[in-house]
């Protein structure tokens, strides 16, 4: 159905009505807590407060991939935050990330906790931490970072634009999604096009800005993201599909999209993780009061 209805917008806009579609009752013009509600805190020393959406996923990869590297200091407790509950506006969480966006992360490593909030700040902060994942300096950085903020800076018109159009408005309005649909694919060609130079996005080495983008546009080429996969014709891009499937067969990325999910078959979902071992047991986690 098509939205044709003539709209003018008012002098003063002024939030007197829900929006409409999956996120209407969380969705909100201010920022703040609503609510106090502490978070709970586990023994390592990476504390991450997430859920496994594509921005979640980013980090839970990064640090299983850090661990399979042997850092051990990236020991980390993943704690589930059911944004539909509005649990990113308790006060504990808020204090972390004044956006109330997942991810969050709580650094206890040195002297003082150390706040990191925004996926791609959280993997440059764990890269640059442990020296793995982001080329130290020269023109092979400056790919690297370039390219991690590339997808931080697109995301929003592939999930805010297009997906919130495509799978969760309450109407279907031809104009928005043709457009963003439109913005989606000149991404995918961007990406199809670097992927035909470079076995990875920064160059010749898996990075960060692998981690930032495979979330968001692998799962898109894998046709799970938003369902879209035939609407969008994935799979005319060829160096996309196949740097989707070589990062894909990662045992990193495969337990890192595990992390912090509750949807899907069982065998894919690790609600919280605060040990290892965790992945064998794949122990549901009780809600907390």
């Amino acid at each position: 159905m098509t939205d044709s209805s003539p709209y003018t917008p008012p002098n003063v806009w002024s939030w007197n009505k829900e929006s409409g579609g999956r996120f209407a009752t969380i969705n909100r013009p201010i920022a703040g807590a609503t609510h106090e509600k502490e978070l709970p805190v586990g023994r390592h020393p990476l504390q991450l407060y997430s859920l496994a959406t594509p921005n979640g996923v980013k980090v839970t990869v990064m640090l299983e991939e850090l661990l399979a590297l042997g850092h051990r200091g990236a020991e980390y407790d993943a704690w589930l935050i059911p944004i539909s509950d509005g649990q990113q506006f308790g006060s504990g969480f808020v204090g972390i990330n004044p956006n109330s966006k997942i991810p969050a992360l709580l650094d206890r490593s040195g002297p003082a906790p150390v706040r990191v909030f925004e996926s791609g700040a959280i993997l440059l902060h764990l890269a640059e931490k442990f020296g793995a994942f982001v080329p130290a300096s020269g023109p092979e950085r400056a790919e690297c970072l370039s390219w991690l903020f590339w997808q931080m800076g697109s995301a929003p018109f592939l999930g805010g634009g297009f997906g919130h159009f495509y799978a969760y408005a309450p109407t279907k309005i031809e104009y928005a999604i043709d457009r963003y649909a439109m913005e989606v694919k000149r991404q995918l060609d961007v990406l199809d096009r670097r992927l035909a130079d470079s076995p990875f996005l920064a160059g010749d080495d898996y990075s960060i800005a692998d981690m930032a983008a495979w979330p968001w546009y692998g799962t898109l080429a894998q046709g799970q993201l938003y369902e879209a996969g035939e609407f969008l014709q994935v799979q005319d891009y060829k160096n996309v599909l196949r740097w989707t499937d070589q990062i894909a067969q990662r045992t990193a990325v495969q337990r890192g999209r595990m992390v912090n999910r509750t949807w899907g078959p069982p065998s894919s979902q690790l609600p919280e993780r605060h040990d290892a071992g965790d992945f064998d047991t794949q122990i549901p986690v009780p809600p907390r009061p």
